[in-house]
């Protein structure tokens, strides 16, 4: 008897912990990256990034800005440098307590906290000094980590870059999220 409620005790918390954490798998034109969500300290914007992933919206956009030693930012442009149409704002949650540490995953955003959509960034350094709440206007919301891949976003942040229009850092050679799958969900 014991054993079995130790059993079902055990897969209570790991039901708990999926919930928790929901893994995707980034596809990109220069290798893949494996990213764990954390939707128990960002639900919002877990929410908002999984309904983009199952849409296919984030399929055939581009990193469109890296910076070596700062970040890699994507999800809401196309190779030509359009900006797709979004579903509208989320609300900030960088009050969380996650950290923009090296190999987390954040909202990007305009200077009102909460304008975030469908655009991220992974930190290539830790920037918790530049990024965290309640700097830069209410800081950025972190919602996950890279698990696997960091060598990946090491190279996408060392590419080439040049001005594309009033976009600067843009890559010289189009990086492209070929896909954004769900491997493990909550669901």
């Amino acid at each position: 008897m014991f054993k079995k409620l130790a059993m079902l005790g055990a897969g209570l918390m790991l039901s708990a912990s999926a919930l928790a954490s929901p893994s995707v798998e980034m596809q990109t034109s220069m290798g893949s990256i494996v990213i764990e969500l954390n939707s128990e300290k960002a639900p919002i914007t877990v929410k908002n990034f999984l309904q983009y992933a199952k849409d296919g919206f984030y399929n055939g956009t581009i990193f469109h800005r890296t910076i070596e030693g700062f970040m890699i930012q994507g999800g809401g442009f196309t190779k030509d440098m359009a900006e797709k149409p979004t579903a509208g704002e989320i609300k900030n949650e960088a009050q969380n307590g996650l950290k923009n540490e090296r190999g987390t995953i954040a909202m990007a955003r305009r200077q009102d906290p909460n304008s975030a959509s469908s655009q991220f960034f992974i930190n290539h350094k830790d920037n918790t000094s530049q990024l965290d709440y309640p700097l830069n206007n209410g800081g950025y919301a972190v919602f996950g980590k890279v698990t696997q891949g960091m060598d990946v976003v090491d190279k996408i942040a060392k590419v080439r870059t040049s001005n594309k229009g009033m976009h600067q850092n843009v890559p010289v050679e189009p990086i492209i999220i070929q896909s954004i799958k769900i491997i493990s969900d909550s669901k």
